[in-house]
Parts: structure tokens; C-alpha cells; sequence
């Protein structure tokens, strides 16, 4: 193998090719900028309309694969290389994956169908399966939810549309249902009105349909009610906890027991010494948290841009006007600095003579 040959030509296809290279690289650049700046206002005019949100993702999706496939045929054209084999390479390409990522293009062709269907939109929360949460993104591939506790469940489209989906905001109103075991000497009228008037004192329980309580069980140690009410969706946690607390607080109120299971407890008579170990809690100390800018051209509105341009401005100069301050501070510390110096020198001469 001749590397001097070899070296030759890559010198020679730079110093022919040099100003294809820098445009090149130029139209990489503006492109890329340019796409984000499109999907942001595209992003902006689709927000106005009555589009569903889920469905501006999707689209926004589309045009940037679209947009960005575009660049590179033009990036490969300025470079010299013939689209038409390239074209035909990719739709062979395109054929062979497809094969291969049959289970992927389904969750694509699933992700469609939630969003063509409108099963559920971003913000609602949602059951499929053993997993509920708020829907945070509908992407083409998944769905992520975040639960109650903050984590993030990613879920395939294909795995939501073959199964069971439970949407708790779909309707403005949801019921709340709440069971209670009293004992079974209690009056069965007294619980009934105790609980209604539970119900009816909340303020976010509706009226109309009015709340519902009935014997609901004979346990084998306890007697249950149901309690029944309406509420709106976005208030019903709220509504749950304080029906429970309230409920639990009247019937002890009333002298109405709540029966419990009976246990059969053994003393222990030996001495238990448990280690301990450490000498007790730290002190707290705050971890620092620096906020890392944000800058996404997609997504920014135009002007941010500017704003973020006049406070990096104010900054430079808040920073230069300290400076300043500091060095005056400095001049006037030595200034006071030598006026004392001088009062004490002036005072020794006179303690001499």
C-alpha cells in the first residue's frame, strides 16, 4: 500500500475542495439552527389553535425528522456525492430495518392510534395496569407517567392500546367511596346520620348527586357503611382524607367504637440492650444547588433571547460597577490608614519635646 499516494490525494481533496468544506460546514450550522428555529414557531402558531397538545408533539416530531433528512441530502450534495444511489441505498435501508424493528414500529403505529383516538391527554392522571400516574409525555415509541411519589415510568404504546386504561380525569366529576367497621352494638341510624353530616359540612362535596350512605356488610367481628359522594376530579384526594378524618374523629365523638382484632401478647422478661452507634445526629448541612442555564431554541420564546442578551449586559457591568466600588473602598482604607498614622506620629513628637 503506497501511503505517500494515499496522503496525496487527501491534500489534493482539500486544496480543491476547500471552500465546499466551509460551506459545508456553514449550512451544518445555519441548519441546524434554522430547524429549531421553524419547529419553535411552528411549536407557537399550532399552541393557538385547538389542537390537541399531545398532537403538536407528534407533529413537531414529523417535521423535524423531515426538516433535519433534508439537510443532510443538501450537506451530501455540496460535498459532490449523486443522491439518486444514496436515495436508493436508504429505501433499501429503510426495508431492512423495518424488518428488523417490527416491535418498534408498532408502538409508532400504536402511538398514533392514542393520539388519533384521544384516549388521554398530558396532565391527566391515569391507570394502565399496576401503574398510574400524570401523563408527562406521549412520544412515538411511549408514554411516561409520574406517580404520586415522583418517579418516572416509561410505558410502550403498544403495551396501552392491548390493555386496560383508567382515566381519572377525563370527567370533571369523580365518586368517592370510603368504608367504615363499627361494632355491632352501635345504632344503625346514628352512623348513617353521622356520616352525612360529615359529608354534607365539606364544602367541596356536591349536592347534587346527593352523598349516599348505607349497611354496606355483616363482618365477622364488625358491621360496615359505605359512604358515597361526588366531588370535582381535581379535588378529590382532598375530599378522601378529609371525609376519612372527619368521619373517624365524629363517631369517636359519639362514643360509636371502632372494633379492632384481638392479639394474644406474651410479657418478655429479659433485658433487650440494642447497640447504638455513632454519637448522634449530624449537624445540617445545605447542599448548594446551582441552577444550570437553560437555552433550547425550540422551545424559547423569541424574546428570551433578548432579555437573556440585555441581563448578560447588566451583569458585565453590575460586575464592573463592584470592581469600582471595591477599589474605592480600598483607597478610602488607606486614606483613613495614613491620616491615623500621622495623628500618632504628631503625637510622639510632641510627647518628646
Amino acid at each position: 500500500m503506497d501511503w505517500n499516494k494515499i496522503w496525496n490525494d487527501i491534500v489534493n481533496f482539500f486544496k480543491t475542495n476547500v471552500w465546499n468544506i466551509v460551506l459545508f460546514f456553514a449550512v451544518l450550522l445555519l441548519g441546524i439552527i434554522l430547524v429549531k428555529l421553524i419547529i419553535n414557531l411552528i411549536k407557537r402558531v399550532l399552541k393557538k389553535t385547538k389542537m390537541e397538545p399531545i398532537t403538536i408533539g407528534f407533529t413537531c416530531g414529523i417535521l423535524k425528522v423531515l426538516l433535519y433528512l433534508c439537510l443532510i441530502l443538501v450537506l451530501l450534495s455540496i460535498i459532490g456525492i449523486e443522491l439518486t444511489g444514496i436515495l436508493t441505498a436508504f429505501s433499501a435501508l429503510l426495508l431492512a430495518v423495518g424488518l428488523a424493528l417490527q416491535n418498534i414500529i408498532a408502538n409508532v403505529a400504536n402511538g398514533i392510534v392514542v393520539v388519533s383516538s384521544k384516549m388521554f391527554k398530558k396532565g391527566d392522571y391515569i391507570k394502565i395496569g399496576s401503574e398510574e400516574g400524570n401523563v408527562i409525555k406521549i412520544n412515538f415509541l411511549f408514554t411516561v407517567i409520574l406517580t404520586a411519589d415522583n418517579k418516572r415510568i416509561t410505558i410502550p404504546n403498544s403495551t396501552i392500546v392491548n390493555g386496560n386504561v383508567i382515566d381519572y380525569d377525563s370527567t370533571k366529576t369523580r365518586r368517592v367511596d370510603i368504608k367504615f367497621d363499627v361494632a355491632y352494638e352501635s345504632d344503625v341510624e346514628k352512623v348513617k346520620k353521622i356520616i352525612k353530616d360529615v359529608m354534607y359540612s365539606n364544602g367541596k362535596v356536591l349536592l347534587n348527586p346527593e352523598p349516599f350512605c348505607r349497611l354496606n356488610a355483616l363482618n365477622s367481628s364488625s358491621i360496615q357503611f359505605i359512604l358515597k359522594c361526588w366531588c370535582d376530579s381535581e379535588d378529590y384526594w382532598d375530599v378522601y382524607y378529609d371525609l376519612m378524618e372527619s368521619v373517624y374523629n365524629e363517631l369517636k365523638r359519639n362514643n360509636i367504637s371502632i372494633p379492632y382484632n384481638q392479639l394474644e401478647i406474651r410479657e418478655r422478661k429479659d433485658n433487650v440492650k440494642l447497640p447504638v452507634v455513632g454519637k448522634g445526629l449530624p449537624k445540617r448541612v445545605e447542599k448548594v444547588r446551582e441552577e444550570k442555564p437553560n437555552f433550547d431554541l425550540e422551545n424559547i420564546s423569541f424574546g428570551d433571547i433578548f432579555n437573556k442578551h440585555k441581563k448578560k449586559k447588566l451583569k458585565g457591568k453590575d460586575k464592573i460597577e463592584k470592581k469600582i466600588e471595591g477599589k474605592k473602598a480600598q483607597i478610602k482604607n488607606k486614606k483613613s490608614n495614613l491620616k491615623k498614622n500621622s495623628k500618632i506620629k504628631q503625637g510622639s513628637l510632641k510627647i518628646k519635646k
